[in-house]
């Protein structure tokens, strides 16, 4: 699919930038690959990585440039939007910004590449778009809802979207392990809550999973990886196992569980294999044959939560990612 093609990716800078785009040049040979974000130094450092390889370039834009966007999308056939305002106190303190990125940012892209004839779109969603309970959870829902609803606002055009979403994610930077591995030496990890759990996948999933989607979409579809489970206690014992746990209490906007399905999308939720896929309630999509294909529908009122998931990460499989990925924690 990607061999000889173009793709631009917003946001494409971050932590799933910089594991997305050596994967894609390793398996795939790409016309282009086109990282779009606005952060000049973070674009001169990427560029880096790939110097003297043609294929990779660079676009500084916002996604609330609308004119921008445009302009970039010149020629591409897939987008992957990774672009986003992440950190849930920033969205709460901010929050005129945090929707003009993540709300109409997504309805300018949606826009460009209906009209640019773009032929495929993944968005990445987060757990916190779940029966979000702080800002940046209420945005990514508005968001997953505009990119489903791009489907049938593409009319006439082929222009299809998806979306991937998926929890916690093992390394990235400011996510958990790095952040323990920073604060071990002192002797005392910041625990929450001692109940709290949270999904585990590395980048590295979550980019198998946007090629999954890119292959199987037919349009408004949410993938929802199948990945284990693990207690924050458990997790600051293996990473400074000599550190003493003290508990500070949930932040504002925090869950004490991560939640990727609620019940509310069951009936519109069929299981696979490997992932769940949520499809749309709009114009009886979820009733549609090619998108369900060989999915088998979940129970009514099933959740996806991480405390009550069937699949838990062990010690020793944390610890061999961690050894296994010991340079590039919290790096990108």
């Amino acid at each position: 699919m990607f061999n000889n093609a173009s793709i631009l990716i917003t946001g494409g800078t971050g932590s799933f930038g910089h594991t997305f785009v050596p994967m894609l040049l390793k398996r795939f040979n790409p016309r282009r690959v086109i990282i779009f974000s606005r952060d000049e130094m973070k674009q001169w450092e990427m560029a880096k990585r790939f110097q003297g390889d043609t294929r990779v370039r660079f676009f500084i834009g916002d996604v609330r440039d609308r004119e921008r966007l445009y302009r970039a999308l010149d020629g591409v056939d897939y987008v992957v939007h990774a672009a986003a305002t992440k950190i849930v106190p920033t969205a709460e303190y901010n929050p005129f910004e945090c929707v003009k990125t993540n709300i109409n940012g997504a309805m300018n892209l949606i826009d460009a590449c209906i009209d640019k004839g773009v032929k495929r779109v993944v968005a990445l969603s987060t757990d916190k778009a779940s029966s979000p309970i702080n800002l940046y959870g209420a945005t990514k829902l508005a968001s997953d809802k505009l990119f489903v609803a791009g489907n049938s606002y593409a009319g006439g055009h082929t222009t299809r979207f998806a979306v991937v979403r998926y929890g916690n994610v093992m390394g990235s930077r400011g996510s958990v392990i790095p952040f323990f591995m920073s604060v071990r030496d002192k002797g005392v990890l910041p625990i929450t809550d001692a109940r709290m759990t949270r999904f585990m996948i590395s980048l590295e999933e979550g980019v198998e999973l946007v090629w999954h989607a890119f292959e199987d979409m037919e349009g408004g579809e949410i993938y929802v990886k199948k990945i284990p489970s693990m207690k924050m206690t458990d997790l600051g014992r293996v990473v400074a196992p000599e550190a003493e746990q003290h508990i500070v209490g949930i932040r504002p906007g925090e869950k004490l569980h991560e939640q990727m399905i609620g019940a509310e999308d069951s009936h519109y939720t069929y299981e696979y294999p490997e992932h769940f896929k949520i499809l749309p309630a709009i114009n009886s999509w979820d009733q549609d044959a090619n998108r369900i294909k060989d999915g088998k529908k979940v129970e009514e009122g099933f959740v996806y939560s991480s405390d009550t998931n069937r699949d838990w990460m062990r010690d020793e499989e944390l610890r061999a990612w961690i050894d296994a990925n010991r340079e590039k924690i919290g790096s990108i």
